[in-house]
């Protein structure tokens, strides 16, 4: 079975990919196929089950590599930016790049990237289109902000410059023609964005009330239903992660840390690595959950009195990080969730995936709109708060030994103890 073994490195391009084929030893150029549909087909007919091919992820990988895994034997999609044999080659070709990952792939040397099911490769792109269709309409706000800007229009009175009392303000001012022109234009495409916006709501709404993992994450102060579409969609299953810190270090929010020889660990900013759009929308959901009462706001307050807001922001977002892989692996609700607010969010998600309003009607979220009952909750929450700042009130940065540390001991570096005793 050794003798057979073939392993193939895909340098892909968005016409083409050259082949490199690594057996007993050896490495061998086989040209190049088109990456088209019949090209790829043809290709993947002369593959066995005792062949191992490996390519890097880009824009028309995961199409390849799904026809290929119906042939091969194993499929291997790497990260570029962790294939530093090639990123950091001083002659880098097609035919280098592809023969490198037949040798990596045949040293058992090239780190995989997970190859998420046909469900949530749609998601993500549903996900994606969606954040696209918002930059889009931020964009064209902006333009029309920056119209009035030059023609020394002041701040509209209306709290939204773009409903229905802010367009007849905007509709009344004193504008040069062409820029007038220009503002309607705009007005017309943000209104064409609206409702891809809506439609494209619709859909992800629908997808949410099918998938328990969304429903469940909901119930953490500041995740909505967008923000736990787009964890979910980013992470897919979570029980490929062993330890919360290896989502942590997935969604790019653990520091970078440098040791070497004796000297103690150095700490610096976040690597950013993986899921920018994941990482915004916990980034955002962090500042939201740090205005409600519970112990998530406690841990924002308390690390914003040591390092600042923003770095209380990123270390509330990874907190978030760490509760969404417990919450999901556990299948349990947030402990501290407020049973009225999480109605009111499902509501809003049904009514979203097309619902019907039913007014008149008293519904599940009701309880969301008396003040008695949402003032309960909110002081049940600021009990579990106080508990959490009576929890830490005693902890204190560890002093360094005296003593000179080596090995794994000195790259703990400072961190807060809790009390012996």
């Amino acid at each position: 079975m050794t003798g057979n073994r073939r392993c193939i490195g895909l340098d892909v391009h968005r016409d083409f990919a050259q082949i490199a084929i690594w057996q007993a030893g050896k490495v061998t150029q086989a040209g190049t196929f088109a990456t088209t549909p019949e090209g790829v087909r043809e290709f993947a007919a002369g593959l066995g089950p005792h062949d191992e091919v490996a390519l890097e992820a880009t824009g028309n990988t995961w199409a390849i590599a799904t026809v290929l895994a119906s042939r091969a034997g194993r499929v291997v999609v790497s990260n570029p930016v962790k294939t530093r044999a090639i990123a950091e080659a001083k002659v880098k070709t097609d035919k280098v790049d592809a023969a490198i990952l037949a040798q990596l792939l045949a040293a058992d040397f090239l780190p995989p990237v997970w190859m998420p099911d046909a469900a949530t490769s749609a998601l993500r792109r549903q996900v994606l289109r969606r954040a696209h269709i918002v930059r889009q309409r931020t964009r064209l706000k902006n333009q029309v902000q920056a119209i009035l800007a030059r023609n020394l229009v002041p701040r509209c009175p209306a709290s939204d410059l773009f409903g229905i009392k802010g367009r007849h303000w905007l509709a009344a001012r004193d504008l040069p023609a062409d820029e007038q022109a220009a503002a309607a234009a705009l007005l017309r495409q943000l209104d064409f964005h609206g409702e891809e916006l809506r439609l494209i709501d619709a859909e992800l709404g629908q997808a949410a009330l099918g998938r328990p993992e969304v429903l469940r994450l909901m119930t953490i102060p500041g995740v909505d239903a967008t923000v736990a579409l787009s964890i979910v969609a980013a992470v897919g299953d979570f029980s490929r992660f062993r330890t919360p810190e290896r989502l942590v270090s997935y969604f790019g929010l653990n520091p970078r840390v440098r040791q070497s020889g004796g000297q103690p660990a150095s700490h610096g900013r976040i690597t950013k690595a993986g899921a920018a759009h994941a990482r915004g929308m916990l980034v955002e959901a962090a500042w939201s959950a740090s205005k409600a009462p519970g112990p998530l706001r406690a841990f924002s307050q308390r690390v914003q009195a040591r390092r600042g807001m923003q770095v209380a922001a990123v270390a509330t977002a990874r907190k978030l990080a760490v509760l969404c892989w417990h919450l999901t692996i556990r299948q349990e609700d947030y402990a501290f969730a407020l049973p009225s607010l999480v109605a009111h969010k499902r509501r809003k998600l049904e009514l979203r995936a097309g619902a019907s309003p039913a007014r008149g009607h008293r519904g599940t979220a009701a309880s969301y709109s008396l003040k008695a009952v949402r003032a309960a909750e909110r002081d049940l929450a600021a009990q579990g708060e106080a508990a959490y700042r009576t929890m830490v009130a005693a902890w204190q940065p560890a002093r360094p030994a005296r003593k000179k540390v080596t090995g794994a001991a000195a790259s703990k570096g400072t961190r807060l103890v809790k009390p012996a005793g």
